[in-house]
């Protein structure tokens, strides 16, 4: 296929599509790795490329999400508002170990760190709860996009943020009452959201805020979610 031209991206992104993410088929069984680059190409994505993500919701212990963000250099869906923090398990040992998700809560710390600035020691991997899964595909411009099967992480803890400006252009703890704004300006184009976090805000978002006491009642590591 023709060589996708990257030169009028960020450098600093660019460098992360040599990144090995884990290629998986639908049940999330692993098949093998490929570039971070060629898992992002719509074109590999509509001949069914596929792999494995998280997605961090990270509360405080007032009960707000901490929201971020996504900077203008991303190549993937620039500037919009997501949760706490979202990326990939890369290919190596330690991430992907699938004991109780152990690889991915692993990713999840290293990416805290990369993106928020939050110290390796303030979130664990056994502070972050894996809930389940949902697969979904979508697409950010006529060459980037999404389709991924994607784990939902879970956090409350009082952590200290110094975000990668590359990375995030803003952030901040909402209740539930402001991120339901939130969603009604995304609603009406006045600011942009992700899709994955559209797509979990709509389905399952609030009755898990609803029960963070209780968390064990919503594990379901057996199911995955075709959104």
């Amino acid at each position: 296929m023709p060589e996708v031209n990257t030169d009028h991206l960020d450098e600093q992104q660019v460098q992360l599509l040599a990144e090995m993410c884990i290629l998986i088929d639908e049940n999330d069984n692993k098949i093998g790795a490929d570039t971070k680059k060629n898992c992002h190409l719509n074109e590999n994505i509509d001949k069914g490329l596929l792999h494995r993500a998280f997605s961090v919701f990270l509360f405080n212990t007032e009960n707000k999400l901490l929201l971020q963000q996504r900077s203008n250099a991303k190549i993937t869906f620039p500037d919009c508002f997501t949760n706490t923090c979202c990326s990939h398990p890369l290919s190596h040992p330690l991430e992907l170990e699938e004991n109780n998700a152990l690889g991915v809560r692993r990713a999840a710390q290293r990416r805290l760190k990369a993106e928020l600035g939050i110290p390796t020691e303030q979130v664990t991997p056994e502070e972050i709860s894996y809930l389940t899964r949902i697969h979904y595909k979508a697409k950010s411009d006529g060459i980037w996009g999404e389709h991924e099967i994607d784990y939902i992480l879970f956090v409350q803890k009082d952590v200290t943020l110094n975000p990668d400006p590359n990375e995030i252009q803003s952030y901040c703890y909402v209740t539930q009452k402001e991120l339901k704004q939130l969603l009604d300006k995304a609603s009406k184009n006045e600011v942009k959201i992700t899709p994955w976090f559209k797509l979990i805000a709509e389905t399952f978002l609030f009755k898990w805020w609803d029960n963070l006491s209780n968390l064990n009642k919503f594990v379901d590591h057996e199911k995955i979610h075709r959104m």
